[in-house]
């Protein structure tokens, strides 16, 4: 799943372990959101993009995701 966390993170000026706590995530989980590697919860996706003063839909690339499933579901 595409995102820009690293991206407004870095920002902010923001470490990756202060993001976390700030979540009540591991850093670990924050890594793999930025890798694309994980899904968040939506509870998860609304305290990130409330912390960046941003929306769910900019912070996760809504429209680029969508397209990507698109692509999965028909090869």
């Amino acid at each position: 799943m595409k995102n820009k966390i690293k991206e407004y993170r870095t920002k902010t000026r923001m470490t990756q372990q202060e993001l976390a706590d700030k979540v009540n995530v591991s850093s670990r989980t924050i890594i793999s959101l930025e890798k694309g590697q994980y899904k968040p919860s939506i509870m998860l996706a609304y305290k990130i993009a409330f912390l960046f003063n941003a929306t769910i839909e900019d912070v996760f690339c809504l429209p680029e995701n969508e397209i990507l499933e698109e692509k999965n579901e028909n090869p």
